[in-house]
């Protein structure tokens, strides 16, 4: 058995190229024109590659696919998948009876003769795994991180080349899949923040398990999925918006975190920089908060997304520990619209100690500075004292004396804010003693969560949650 881990770019094109039934066509324009480029050279690709072609100018781009909005963008990829696959079916009809077809296609923006601008890219593959079929497409965001043209030129022709070998001999093992496809291109080159399965062959993958391992391996720090499931890239989803923040983890949802984010959300749009319209909600969940007993549970997220979904929310995924790094990385994205984090009056605590920087050369400063330095505004939500039991709020609030300038910048600046209104009653609600409940079978957790999370909870026996009959119709999507 060959160690396909092993194998060189090269070698990965001609086994391709030496599949017999393998046949397709490559269609790659801006900068993404390598991958083509690698299958001829490793030789034998008259019996692979029907032709190839770059629509580098956008008036020859629009004759071909049609007009769009962006040229680098999902939208564009996915027309050129469906004209180039369409267009192979059509003209190669005798062909298709003896062949798995593909269509490979990239729309990417390299780094610039200035380098200003980050190379970032839209790669995809429409493809059959078997002779007369119906295509599976699996589609993908990167971003770029060589320095030099020619560099992020190199690596996407590498990319393209893993993508298309993993399609077709690491289709059945998702882990398989992700290893080869970023063979050889280590995270400081290439980041991949978005990637989706669909076709007959992938009906039972769930792209939020692929967002999750995104982040998990290291192939980025951050992705997203809409309320539906659907995996968004980030930088597409939340360009030029108002976004408000809210992370923790929701091990469920309770009433609590409900009224947070109602009546966050409700202060946030009284801003008059933010735009109802233009504004995204956005639950975060990190990698430490998925992290139970040392490992993560791909069941234990999904229970937990279906809950976000089920109430209308983005979820977003990621690996920023500290909340600055979360806002730094968001502000790149919003381009200066206004953001609005939710946090806890304990979670506070830990914003202003000044150990939890020691990473960082400027310390405490420098994580303010590129935190809430931008367009920033913390709302902080109340609790009860641990100790006392006596509402604790913003203004009960005390630093280090040394910290006491800095807090009250914050607040003559706008970029702290306690709430005014919140429902005192639910203070006493903890995820963890919710969860509790639920294993113990217990009915009494119902009390503390949402109504819509507790016919989620039912219908979908999440959280450990067990019935002897669940009623369909407890649950309407």
């Amino acid at each position: 058995m060959i160690d396909e881990r092993r194998l060189t770019t090269e070698e990965k094109a001609l086994k391709v190229n030496l599949t017999p039934d393998i046949y397709g066509c490559f269609a790659e324009i801006g900068a993404g024109q390598e991958t083509a480029a690698n299958f001829f050279k490793a030789g034998g690709s008259s019996g692979t590659i029907a032709y190839t072609h770059s629509a580098y100018d956008m008036k020859v781009s629009d004759t071909m696919y049609g007009k769009c909005k962006r040229y680098v963008g999902e939208e564009r990829l996915k027309m050129m998948l469906k004209y180039e696959y369409e267009n192979l079916k059509t003209t190669l009809p005798e062909k298709n009876k003896v062949s798995r077809f593909f269509a490979f296609c990239n729309t990417v923006e390299s780094l610039n003769y200035h380098k200003t601008n980050q190379g970032q890219g839209w790669i995809g593959m429409r493809f059959q795994l078997t002779v007369d079929s119906l295509p599976n497409e699996v589609v993908l965001h990167v971003k770029m991180h060589d320095i030099s043209h020619k560099a992020q030129q190199e690596a996407l022709g590498i990319l393209g080349v893993n993508l298309v070998h993993a399609c077709y001999f690491h289709n059945d093992d998702l882990d398989d899949f992700l290893e080869n496809l970023m063979h050889r291109l280590p995270r400081d080159r290439m980041e991949v923040d978005m990637l989706s399965f669909s076709g007959p062959d992938f009906e039972n993958v769930d792209n939020r398990i692929i967002a999750l391992n995104l982040v998990k391996r290291g192939i980025t720090d951050s992705t997203m999925f809409s309320m539906t499931g659907q995996v968004l890239q980030p930088a597409t989803a939340l360009y030029k918006k108002n976004v408000l923040l809210m992370r923790g983890r929701f091990r469920p949802v309770t009433k609590v975190h409900i009224d947070m984010i109602e009546k966050g959300t409700k202060m946030f749009l009284k801003d008059p920089q933010v735009d109802k319209e233009k504004t995204n909600i956005v639950f975060e969940l990190t990698l430490k908060d998925l992290t139970a007993d040392g490992r993560i549970s791909d069941k234990d997220f999904i229970d937990r997304a279906e809950l976000l979904g089920t109430l209308g929310y983005t979820v977003m995924i990621s690996n920023y520990l500290k909340y600055y790094k979360v806002v730094d990385y968001l502000s790149t994205i919003t381009k200066g619209r206004r953001m609005g984090v939710i946090a806890g009056i304990y979670n506070l605590h830990t914003i202003f100690e000044e150990k939890y920087y020691d990473n960082l050369p400027g310390g405490l400063l420098e994580a303010f500075g590129k935190g809430f330095g931008h367009n920033v505004k913390l709302f902080i939500y109340p609790a009860n004292d641990v100790e006392t039991g006596e509402l604790y709020t913003l203004d009960d609030f005390k630093v280090q004396d040394n910290l006491k300038g800095l807090l009250q910048y914050m607040k003559d600046n706008d970029k702290i804010e306690g709430y005014h209104e919140f429902n005192e009653k639910l203070l006493y609600i903890m995820s963890d003693d919710v969860l509790e409940k639920i294993k113990a079978g217990s009915s009494l957790w119902e009390e503390d969560v949402p109504e819509e999370v507790v016919k989620a909870i039912k219908f979908y026996e999440l959280f450990g949650y067990r019935s002897k009959e669940v009623k369909k119709d407890l649950f309407i999507r």
